[in-house]
């Protein structure tokens, strides 16, 4: 799974691309013309990369198989809520702060004070380790727990899982959380980008869940105008991220 996943980061890293083409012509040294040509595609590709229309269809797709819950929407027939991480800074930098820095992901942990304020019933399950590794790395599970006292969100409802690097972690090692019944009717909470792939993963481990996606990034249509390469690079890089992985999952039968 290193290699794939290595593999796929590459993949999804639009820049790769255009450095891919630069080596190439550099390797066509003995033919000119061929490497200016490789050159060439090279910045046709980078400009093109800039239009954010297009990655935005990709996460457009993404985004509309799962409607969007109203905030006033009557909660009551489910159990709680469980929140996916990946809405925090990385640890070097949170290390620095006394307090919890979310990053443009933020409402996955803003939502659900809206949601407990209106259904205090609720449980709250936040799931999330993080990728990085090292003694010193503060889990993003322990981030949110120090937002969410912050916020006065404590108590036995209040649940956290900081071991989980995947998706397919979130969904099997919060499912052996104590006080947790997957077969009760639970809310998954994340990116609306993220969800597709979240929603099969925890169905296929045989979690009860109702989609409550939050994040949107596209409204019905995008500006054909609309043209920067830092936010549409991230774009393609969110898009590539979650239609190639879905694709890994149903290949390692996590999907």
């Amino acid at each position: 799974m290193t290699i794939l996943a290595t593999l796929l980061f590459v993949l999804t890293q639009p820049l790769s691309w255009v450095l891919f083409l630069l080596a190439l012509s550099l390797l066509a040294s003995r033919r000119p013309a061929l490497g200016r040509g490789l050159v060439g595609s090279a910045m046709a590709l980078l400009l093109l990369l800039g239009w954010k229309p297009l990655p935005d269809v990709l996460i457009r797709q993404l985004e509309a198989q799962h409607r969007e819950i109203p905030p006033q929407a009557d909660l009551r027939a489910y159990v709680g809520m469980v929140v996916l991480g990946g809405s925090t800074e990385p640890s070097f930098v949170a290390a620095a702060h006394a307090h919890p820095l979310l990053n443009s992901a933020a409402e996955r942990m803003t939502t659900p004070l809206v949601m407990l304020q209106k259904n205090p019933h609720l449980k709250l399950v936040y799931t999330g380790g993080g990728t990085e590794t090292g003694a010193s790395v503060i889990k993003e599970a322990q981030l949110a727990k120090v937002f969410f006292d912050s916020m006065g969100v404590t108590g036995a409802n209040v649940l956290y899982e900081g071991a989980s690097r995947t998706t397919f972690e979130n969904a099997t090692l919060t499912a052996q959380l104590p006080g947790v019944d997957i077969t009760q009717r639970w809310l998954l909470v994340t990116s609306a980008w993220h969800m597709p792939r979240s929603m099969a993963t925890f169905t296929k481990a045989g979690w009860n869940v109702t989609a409550y996606p939050v994040d949107f990034r596209t409204g019905p249509t995008t500006p054909w105008t609309e043209y920067s390469l830092g936010p549409a690079l991230r774009s393609w890089q969110m898009a590539l991220h979650e239609h190639l992985g879905t694709l890994a999952y149903r290949i390692t039968g996590r999907l």
